[in-house]
């Protein structure tokens, strides 16, 4: 039921020698051989299974050819989970950095392994959640979100994080200007949804918070003793701070519900179309209950999130069209975009449509 960490793709082999020296001289009680593998899955930062002896930690390194440096910053990644830990005990448990380019020519750090189930495109074998288990599920995911939403950002010490004010506008801003940057010929414009973004942004928010960035099912752990419970958050690479609905927008942009369009189901990622599973308007409804916060103008968040992770694979799919990455994943990502800018682009319209009727 777990990941399992499998041979190291092409191209993306590690120094063992240099590595092995590096951590035994580092991170106390290290014996025996080292035994390296990759965890398959993911499409951004690479992160393997580190075993020296019995100890088994992961690291995460950028990916091989990125020149995107905000979004694969090891350091700060490293001072999240540092800062975040004692406040947050979701959060793995971070163990070395190094940024010494002799050891794999990049940053990385590394951090224990939390073993358990991570729920993929569907339930492994084995697993089957009930109706009842996949609402409970939807709700405890929903549950542990808030409660990082509710963390007092200057007591844990993470000011560092960046500054709330005009936060919508430069994520609006900055995934606008990424997405020109990565396009390629065969990739839709998205215009239109960029235009309608920078038109309709809401105020900055009076409660904001840590946002995580990429919450969803997939970056969250299981007990593999009781698949209800959560254990762990992962991919920290992204988080800051500022508006908290823009996270959850993020997070429902991956939310593939049961009677969602055909060409939909083709980008699901997650099991969030199981019997029983919230739809994303129960999830807004339920993370407003909870917050007291104002969720009548979500469309624009799911907008956003829509957009943004068309940006996300598009620059990731520009890596693989520039032949930086050989992985084969990555050629399907180009229809991901395509259907994604569809979605973004249904608000849009629906917007237009409701102006000219008044």
């Amino acid at each position: 039921m777990k990941d399992t960490a499998q041979t190291i793709r092409d191209g993306e082999g590690l120094d063992e020698g240099k590595l092995y020296d590096c951590l035994v001289a580092n991170i106390p009680g290290l014996s025996g051989p080292l035994t390296l593998t990759q965890f398959p899955s993911g499409f951004s930062n690479l992160t393997y299974l580190v075993r020296v002896g019995e100890t088994e930690m992961v690291l995460r390194r950028p990916p091989f050819g990125a020149k995107i440096k905000s979004a694969h910053d090891m350091g700060r990644e490293y001072r999240i989970l540092s800062a975040l830990r004692p406040h947050f005990p979701y959060c793995p448990e971070p163990l070395y950095f190094s940024e010494d380019p002799e050891v794999m020519g990049c940053p990385f750090y590394i951090m224990e392994r939390m073993d358990g189930i991570i729920l993929r495109k569907e339930p492994p074998k084995g697993l089957a959640y009930t109706p009842a288990q996949a609402k409970g599920l939807c709700e405890k995911l929903l549950d542990v979100q808030v409660a990082l939403h509710g963390i007092d950002v200057e007591k844990a010490g993470l000011d560092f994080l960046g500054r709330p004010e005009g936060y919508v506008k430069r994520q609006v801003e900055g995934w606008s200007r990424r997405y020109r940057n990565a396009r390629t010929d065969d990739a839709p414009d998205f215009e239109a949804v960029m235009g309608w973004l920078a038109d309709n942004m809401p105020p900055d928010t009076s409660r904001p918070a840590i946002v995580h960035n990429d919450y969803k099912l997939d970056n969250i752990v299981l007990s593999e003793a009781n698949p209800m419970e959560i254990i762990g958050v992962l991919d920290w690479e992204m988080a800051t701070y500022g508006d908290p609905l823009m996270d959850l927008g993020n997070s429902l942009a991956y939310w593939v519900e049961k009677d969602d369009p055909e060409e939909m189901q083709m980008v699901r990622l997650m099991p969030t179309n199981m019997d029983g599973a919230l739809s994303r308007a129960e999830m807004v409804a339920r993370y407003g209950r909870l917050t007291g916060r104002d969720v009548s103008g979500f469309d624009y968040y799911h907008c956003f999130g829509l957009f943004r992770l068309a940006v996300i694979a598009q620059q990731i799919y520009q890596r693989y069209h520039k032949g930086l990455t050989r992985d084969k994943r990555f050629a399907m990502l180009i229809f991901a975009v395509q259907i994604l800018e569809r979605a973004a682009l249904s608000y849009v319209l629906n917007q237009k449509s409701t102006d000219h009727g008044r």
